[in-house]
């Protein structure tokens, strides 16, 4: 084959994938609140309700979907009396429902499995359980696809579905608190039974083997009780045993400061409701905005960071920013820049020694290990 038309093929491969991955994200965005709403009015897992939507509409790109807003590909059985279309499934100009708008065919998605007899099974499983969700949709009929229970658990976990479906378990538990509302006063969580979105931490970090962090030890927990870190211990001119890239599962510390690791994908708005923070308190503390979904695994702070660290420096590594910094080392960002005397939007090279606090008589320029 000509290289030039395997080069153009390939590429036409990565553009059609990455316009997929980006219409299952837009779906999950326009939709993830209709599919908590539904959960806390019919007990339909979130995650189950969006993982059908975006497989049975192909993301909402599919010709049925468009033509009548029919995203979970019902057919009209007996007692629809509605609009219909007619449209090649199982067979030719099969009659399927028309809704005027999505939320239309979430509810009656809700409904459907609700008040069916030969669905009553599923409503005995966990919530939470959504590969028994999965399989027991395929059981009781809802599909015909011999692989469809496998097809429904990957988009869940490949896109942390799990986590609405916590969410709406919250919601239910304070059905008075709005989704964004949050308990400002940063006490910290007294319930040791406290649910964590699943998800939020990474899968070879869930056992309780300690993590060393920042060249502190952290011992990850069973309950939600924070940790202690002791930075303190540290010597100020040695960086090197601090490992980034290993924390433990559930809250612990970092100077002093509440915290947990949360994998890419993580609603920061889940993580906000679990944790009855508000949605806007948990982006200050972090110094973020944009997206609810993290595009990246990283440490979300549950607490204000202080303004000094716990130690006098930290050493650049390769590819570090200062904003890495600040969260690896738990101390605001404008605090560094302040202590370096960097300029806004400046990033440090690799090695050289970052100031984690004022430090009399030495030079607020970032200075070389």
């Amino acid at each position: 084959m000509n290289k030039a038309v395997l080069f153009f093929m390939l590429l036409l491969v990565g553009t059609a994938i990455n316009a997929q991955t980006d219409a299952v994200k837009h779906y999950i965005e326009a939709y993830r609140e209709i599919a908590v709403n539904e959960m806390i009015r019919t007990g339909v897992p979130a995650a189950i309700t969006l993982a059908q939507g975006i497989l049975e509409s192909q993301a909402g790109q599919s010709q049925l979907c468009q033509q009548s807003n029919n995203h979970f590909g019902i057919k009209c059985k007996d007692e629809w009396t509605g609009p219909y279309v007619l449209h090649d499934d199982d067979k030719k100009n099969e009659c399927f429902r028309v809704y005027p708008d999505a939320a239309a065919s979430f509810k009656d998605h809700s409904d459907f499995l609700k008040n069916r007899p030969y669905y009553t099974n599923l409503f005995t499983l966990a919530p939470d359980d959504y590969k028994a969700w999965a399989t027991g949709l395929k059981k009781d009929g809802y599909a015909t696809e011999r692989n469809y229970p496998q097809m429904l658990v990957k988009i869940i976990e490949d896109n942390n579905l799990q986590q609405y479906t916590i969410l709406a378990m919250e919601k239910m538990k304070h059905p008075g608190r709005d989704m964004y509302a949050g308990n400002d006063n940063n006490e910290a969580v007294k319930d040791n039974k406290e649910v964590l979105p699943v998800d939020a931490v990474t899968e070879d970090n869930k056992s309780s083997n300690s993590g060393n962090i920042a060249g502190g030890e952290a011992v990850a927990e069973q309950n939600t009780q924070p940790v202690a870190v002791n930075h303190a211990e540290e010597e100020d001119n040695n960086d090197e045993g601090i490992n980034t890239d290993t924390y433990p599962g559930g809250t612990f510390a970092i100077n002093g400061t509440k915290v947990l690791y949360a994998k890419k994908g993580t609603s920061l708005l889940a993580l906000a409701s679990t944790h009855k923070i508000s949605y806007k308190s948990l982006l200050d503390f972090n110094e973020i905005g944009g997206s609810d979904i993290l595009n990246k695994d990283r440490l979300i702070y549950l607490e204000k960071k202080p303004k000094k660290g716990a130690k006098d420096f930290h050493v650049v590594s390769s590819s570090e920013t200062i904003e890495d910094i600040a969260q690896k080392e738990g101390v605001r960002l404008e605090s560094l820049m302040e202590y370096n005397a960097l300029p806004k939007g400046s990033q440090p090279a690799a090695g050289t020694k970052i100031y984690l606090r004022a430090v009399q008589g030495a030079s607020l320029k970032a200075h070389k290990a």
